[in-house]
């Protein structure tokens, strides 16, 4: 049978890692799939470092519309990047009737609904397992591995870039500036860091797998976003003493009025196999009611982790390329009809426990004062630490940092109490609040 044509949108370090894999594992790939796949167009802007990847036997052109426009190509690999410009060709090139591979989760997660539905009416398909966790194949998994289920939730880490800063945090000491400045140097952190370091791609990321697990529409705009940039080393320690690690964790969860969609700094039971995940790989936990607790993990990024989860989309595609569109497994695992049209809870709605610590003054009542006003908004404490402030920050001892664990509340209830408790002339610095899941 004639080898599928695929044509290629972006030669960077992706892209030079899928065609080097594709290339390499030619026969087994053909092998799976029942008829070779092969790249045979690819549009870059930089024609010549183009040409010098894939050799003379591949057409490079610097305009991606002629890779769409060509009758020969079946499928599309989108790994351009953005919102821009990547929208634009992935909608043209479902419109010509290709089938599109991306690892675009910036551009799913904010435009899904519109290319899903494109795709769903043109017949083709839009694969994404690259989107998510690099060469983890968590989108499978859930789509596929775990339809059988009914999930209950899942956690992820799923930035390597955060995940290094914490674990050179924690390992060294060292303050989130310093690390970050290191992170840059050694090519985990972008120039531009931000979508890292403020959870956005981890966000983009756990929309896409909160569509897939609990079958609701791809919802970017009511994920809570919170970042790493304000997380001290003092917190980390004193984390690490009551027997937790802090991660970035992507958390989506089924509750009794919605779905929780959420990204924030976590403190997990250091005893949980995914609070020892270190550097910059991933892991995703997925609760189910009938498997359990499954763990996934792996390298979250890079050049051929990432390309060997295009090119399992490829694979697929191959597969399916001729199949009647009705049984396909669906872009988001649900038919379009058993869509649910549960709510995304805000964030003041969602139910977990808190980390607390404040900077108090060293006097008589302080501690009463403020399990007080925990007390009066039905907030139970788990467990408290009082440590000396002088053991951190060197300062005299007229000043102590006390440390509480909360068990269960409201977010809302939370915040209405930290108002009341900064206010006491007692607290001598802003409050820090860190979220706790167990991950039971």
């Amino acid at each position: 049978m004639k080898p599928i044509q695929v044509g290629l949108l972006g030669i960077g370090t992706v892209g030079s890692g899928t065609f080097n894999v594709l290339t390499r594992n030619q026969e087994e790939i053909k092998g799976r799939a029942g008829r070779g796949i092969e790249i045979t167009m690819v549009a870059d802007l930089n024609v010549e470092r183009a040409r010098s990847i894939v050799g003379d036997g591949v057409q490079v052109v610097d305009d991606a519309r002629k890779v769409i426009e060509n009758p020969d190509i079946d499928i599309v690999i989108e790994l351009i990047g953005g919102y821009g410009i990547a929208k634009t060709l992935v909608m043209e090139a479902i419109a010509a009737g290709k089938h599109v591979v991306t690892a675009n989760k910036a551009l799913l997660a904010v435009h899904g609904p519109e290319i899903f539905a494109a795709a769903s009416a043109k017949g083709v398909m839009v694969a994404f397992e690259a989107a998510v966790a690099g060469g983890i194949p968590i989108i499978k998994a859930l789509r596929e591995g775990l339809t059988a289920n009914r999930i209950e939730w899942v956690a992820g880490i799923v930035n390597g870039t955060t995940n290094f800063i914490l674990s050179e945090m924690r390992d060294k000491g060292l303050d989130f500036e310093v690390v970050l400045k290191e992170a840059q140097r050694l090519g985990y952190a972008e120039a531009d860091p931000t979508f890292d370091i403020e959870g956005v791609d981890a966000a983009h990321k756990v929309t896409l797998m909160s569509a897939i697990a609990f079958g609701i529409p791809v919802q970017f705009d009511k994920a809570y976003t919170e970042g790493i940039t304000k997380l001290s080393s003092v917190d980390i320690r004193y984390a690490e003493q009551l027997g937790y690690r802090i991660k970035l964790l992507g958390i989506t969860k089924r509750a009794a009025k919605g779905v929780e969609l959420r990204v924030h700094p976590c403190l997990v039971p250091a005893k949980r196999l995914i609070a020892n995940v270190e550097g910059a790989m991933n892991a995703v936990v997925v609760e189910a009611d009938a498997v359990g607790t499954t763990l996934y993990y792996g390298q979250g990024a890079g050049s051929e982790p990432t390309a060997s989860a295009v090119v399992a989309d490829l694979v697929d595609v191959t597969r399916l390329h001729t199949a009647d569109p009705t049984h396909r497994v669906p872009h988001l695992a649900f038919q379009p009809g058993a869509m649910s049209d549960e709510a995304v809870l805000p964030m003041e709605e969602v139910v977990t426990s808190y980390y607390l610590r404040m900077r108090v003054a060293d006097q008589t009542g302080v501690l009463t004062k403020v399990t007080g006003l925990l007390a009066e908004a039905g907030i139970s404490i788990d467990a408290v630490l009082q440590r000396e402030s002088d053991e951190i920050s060197g300062e005299d001892g007229n000043q102590t940092d006390l440390i509480i664990l909360t068990h269960d509340t409201r977010e809302g209830e939370m915040n209405a109490t930290l108002e009341k408790i900064q206010t006491l002339p007692s607290v001598l610095a802003p409050i820090v609040r860190i979220r706790k899941e167990e991950l039971n």
